[in-house]
């Protein structure tokens, strides 16, 4: 017959196993979310314009044919085959990028002065991203209309902080 002692059992510290596992859950959660955010603001783009998929069919077409294949955006019929490539990957793309930020976050609960940098990291590879869009893929571009594009990766880029607030709302960011 066991009796009570009143003890309470030892505390459980999370090893860094997993801490890791829960960072990299969170960063694929949140990778996960933008890349849909960002897939849904276009799609219904493209269902306004009258042009059902055209956004991922014409990515696809100047990933995996080249930039030369897009010059007259308009001729691009949308393809089931680009599509799904493409979405494979993005959203390839926005986990490998949520991953990033997770570890970022975490980096910086244990420093709060690595905060500023991530915010400071996160709006240069905004503009530096529509800066590499506006030199490499211009005719792609030129096609989205780039206040979309922008408008697209706010909304993602929200999206995903949405997810990250969940875990991290107590965290101070000190420059």
């Amino acid at each position: 017959m066991a009796t009570r002692t009143g003890v309470i059992g030892p505390a459980t510290v999370p090893s860094r196993d997993e801490e890791l596992v829960a960072v990299y859950g969170e960063g694929i959660r949140a990778g996960l979310v933008g890349a849909a955010t960002i897939a849904l603001w276009f799609f219904l783009i493209d269902l306004v314009n009258g042009h059902p998929l055209y956004t991922p069919t014409l990515l696809g077409t100047a990933v995996f044919r080249g930039v030369d294949a897009v010059t007259d955006p308009s001729a691009i019929e949308p393809s089931f085959e680009m599509v799904l490539s493409f979405t494979w990957i993005h959203t390839l793309a926005f986990v490998l990028v949520g991953i990033a930020a997770a570890w970022l976050l975490a980096l910086a609960e244990r420093n709060a002065s690595y905060g500023f940098g991530i915010l400071l990291l996160f709006a240069i590879f905004e503009s530096g991203f529509i800066v590499a869009c506006m030199l490499f893929f211009e005719p792609v571009l030129q096609a989205l209309a780039w206040p979309a594009v922008v408008v697209g990766n706010l909304l993602a880029a929200l999206a995903m902080a949405g997810v990250f607030w969940r875990r991290h709302r107590h965290m101070v960011v000190a420059p």
